[in-house]
């Protein structure tokens, strides 16, 4: 087995030896560690990053002393696009881009770092595993990794998992190996361009999302989230949840030649003992169970795995209990999806007991029917400052949603907290769900979770 993975360390390492490279963006949650990667096998780089270089400090140190790295900060410039080998694409930077039509002119290839690791992985003989979603996709993807492993299966986390390098795992794999992918929709559009789809593509809810991204088109979030199956062969497997089954048949079914499990939460028997909460969740098992039944897994250890699962961080996670008050971290809400599920999740009664700290930065969706739900779980809401957050009080009907236009608005994460801790009595829950996304005040929804997280730890 060594000498097979000295082997393909050889051939990983011959393949990138010497190629120019660009990457746009040098990452903060992972894709950093994949840069160092490409620049330890002897790669040309040149990362381009619209930021600042001082913002990207901590990024840099990961990749100080490497003499064969070029950088551009604060802008992105034409001839980085041109007489390289390969371009890297950040998920941010639009496939319509035209540095990248630039590079395109130059007939230069095109990817992101998932969509390389499975060209890869499949002709290592590894089976990738894709999740894609609007909701769902991170705990889905936790729990099937967990269930393989559990099956004995040698098994690779990537994609948009906080701090896992995606690239830099390819020297581990070996034929057999299992290959468990998150893919947001950015994170798509890079198997269009290598035109590959994984071999079990799990598509788990549709709900709208990024549309200041998509410019409010519907349709083209669809198209890439699309890519994770529209490359499958007849061989493979798309399961998709109950919940988006009827759009993305209905946009896509001519196009689908793999084999289709529609996976619905009565699927999860009755009597399984389940950690995880809600409603949504029951959903996310359902496509875990499907999957891995689909990789051969027997139902006994699905069993087992799923009720041993504890869930993930910042997903509806319970933190502690201070004083009879439960505090719940669910940062990674960034829908009012989301938001709605976590609130039917820990108050099932409508016992009204949720103090809920919410807001953060516009994404272009539609709030309307987070508002009466905030009506009938939470007994007060408070309000982190941000372009979303002024948008959903100016909205809400002050005659109809008062507890929403007339909240307290806080400019920092320490000040809201301060005041959900001291107006919380016990039998109460503090649950911290934003609905929007975190620009502006924090680095990512994670660095939101983790400023959370060590408030709640300092009680």
């Amino acid at each position: 087995m060594e000498q097979s993975s000295n082997h393909l360390a050889d051939k990983i390492s011959a393949f990138f030896k010497g190629k120019k490279i660009t990457v746009v963006g040098i990452g903060l949650l992972g894709g950093v560690n994949d840069i160092r990667f490409l620049a330890e096998n002897g790669a040309d780089i040149i990362v381009t990053d619209i930021q600042a270089e001082e913002k990207l400090r901590s990024s840099l140190e990961v990749l100080s002393g490497f003499t064969n790295i070029h950088y551009t900060f604060g802008r992105h410039e034409f001839s980085d696009f041109e007489n390289r080998d390969l371009i890297i694409k950040a998920p941010a930077m639009p496939m319509d881009s035209p540095y990248l039509a630039h590079a395109k002119e130059r007939n230069i290839p095109i990817t992101m770092w998932a969509a390389l690791f499975s060209r890869f992985a499949r002709e290592m003989g590894a089976i990738v595993v894709g999740v894609t979603g609007t909701r769902g996709k991170t705990t889905t993807t936790a729990l099937i990794a967990n269930i393989l492993k559990a099956a004995g299966k040698r098994v690779f986390l990537g994609g948009n998992v906080h701090g896992v390098a995606t690239l830099a795992q390819l020297p581990e794999v070996t034929s057999g190996s299992v290959a468990v992918f998150e893919l947001d929709s950015w994170k798509a559009q890079g198997f269009r361009e290598e035109k590959i789809s994984p071999r079990v593509a799990v598509f788990t809810t549709f709900y709208p999302d990024h549309l200041n991204y998509y410019h409010g088109d519907m349709k083209a979030y669809l198209a890439d989230k699309a890519e994770i199956f529209l490359h499958q062969d007849t061989q493979d497997t798309l399961v998709l949840g109950e919940q988006c089954a009827d759009v993305v048949r209905a946009e896509y079914g001519e196009r689908i030649i793999a084999n289709v499990v529609v996976a619905q939460s009565s699927d999860v028997p009755p009597d399984w003992a389940l950690k995880i909460l809600g409603a949504h969740n029951r959903a996310n098992v359902s496509c875990a169970i499907a999957t891995t039944r689909a990789l051969g897994v027997e139902d006994v250890i699905i069993k087992k795995a799923c009720e041993d699962f504890a869930g993930v961080e910042g997903r509806l996670q319970f933190l502690r209990e201070v004083g009879g008050v439960k505090i719940y971290n669910d940062t990674t809400a960034t829908t009012p999806e989301a938001t709605i599920a976590g609130l039917r999740a820990l108050d099932p009664a409508k016992i009204k007991n949720i103090i809920l700290i919410m807001g953060g930065a516009d994404k272009a969706l539609n709030m309307s029917e987070l508002m009466p739900e905030i009506g009938t779980h939470c007994k007060k809401i408070l309000l982190l400052a941000g372009s979303g957050t002024e948008k959903f009080r100016a909205l809400a009907d002050e005659s109809k949603y008062p507890p929403i236009s007339k909240a307290q608005v806080f400019e920092t994460l320490a000040s809201v907290f301060d005041t959900a801790i001291s107006s919380s009595r016990f039998g109460d829950i503090i649950l911290f769900s934003p609905a929007f996304a975190s620009f502006g005040m924090f680095k990512n929804e994670y660095d939101r979770g983790d400023q959370f997280v060590r408030l709640v730890q300092k009680l």
